[in-house]
């Protein structure tokens, strides 16, 4: 896996409604920006870029040295600002581009060149993601935990934030073994990603506010690896930007 060539886009949107600027508060002494392009970094890919709509955000991310680029205010999403990216600097067609969202301040380099790998090594395989398997009943039942069923070879078969699979005979118990949830970082060959932004958002998609079904609407594969432990939150709320500290000042302690 470590001779995996990709490149790491981190989309960085200031504007974020559930918790305003959370790409510049700081944490443990940083901006959550920093963390991310830090734990990109340690991920051993070719190239990291800061993708963002703000000017804030480029002279935070100068500051401390990452490639960052300023990008269209009107994307809708932060697939359609790696793929600005990707296009703007001419990048392969055939080039592994992951997605790692700019509010994933503890998301593991190991996650990062998993994903990678996952879609270098599979060319049947349009994007790559990642799921483990869900424990938790509440989280089964959650709506905020996208879930994710797979078929024999390891494709998606379906998103969803319903409960699924849904056993018929034991409802509503979950079922073991069948259920997991997704997690929200994604590989793209650069091509696949110039396509996927070019094409309307589908009615799956929009009922499930669930942008990867997008991709499976119109025949994409998506490759997904089971991983036997979840990385840790993403920094959403107020109670997150804390949770994160906390765990950080529990690894710098160990170091």
């Amino acid at each position: 896996m470590s001779g995996i060539a990709f490149k790491i886009v981190i989309p960085a949107r200031l504007g974020s409604t559930r918790l305003p600027r959370k790409v510049l508060l700081e944490v443990a002494g940083k901006p959550v920006i920093r963390h991310v392009w830090e734990a990109a970094r340690r991920a051993g890919a070719e190239e990291i870029v800061v993708a963002t709509d703000s000017e804030e955000v480029v002279t935070a991310c100068s500051a401390f040295g990452a490639d960052v680029q300023l990008t269209s205010a009107g994307h809708q999403s932060g697939t359609d600002r790696s793929n600005e990216i990707a296009r703007s600097r001419d990048w392969p067609a055939d080039t592994v581009v992951v997605n790692l969202q700019g509010d994933e301040p503890l998301m593991p380099p190991a996650l990062l060149r998993q994903a990678a790998a996952l879609l270098a090594d599979d060319r049947e395989a349009h994007i790559a993601t990642l799921c483990h398997p869900l424990h938790a009943h509440d989280e089964w039942q959650n709506p905020n935990v996208v879930k994710v069923v797979l078929d024999r070879r390891g494709y998606a078969l379906y998103f969803s934030r319903a409960p699924i699979p849904w056993p018929r005979d034991q409802a509503p118990a979950m079922p073991a073994g069948l259920a997991y949830r997704h997690i929200g970082l994604y590989a793209y060959r650069v091509a696949a990603l110039a396509e996927f932004s070019s094409l309307p958002p589908a009615p799956l998609e929009t009922c499930e506010a669930l942008e990867q079904l997008r991709a499976l609407t119109h025949g994409y594969r998506i490759k997904v690896g089971v991983i036997d432990v979840p990385p840790p939150r993403g920094v959403d709320t107020a109670d997150d930007l804390r949770a994160v500290a906390a765990l950080l000042a529990q690894r710098d302690a160990r170091i």
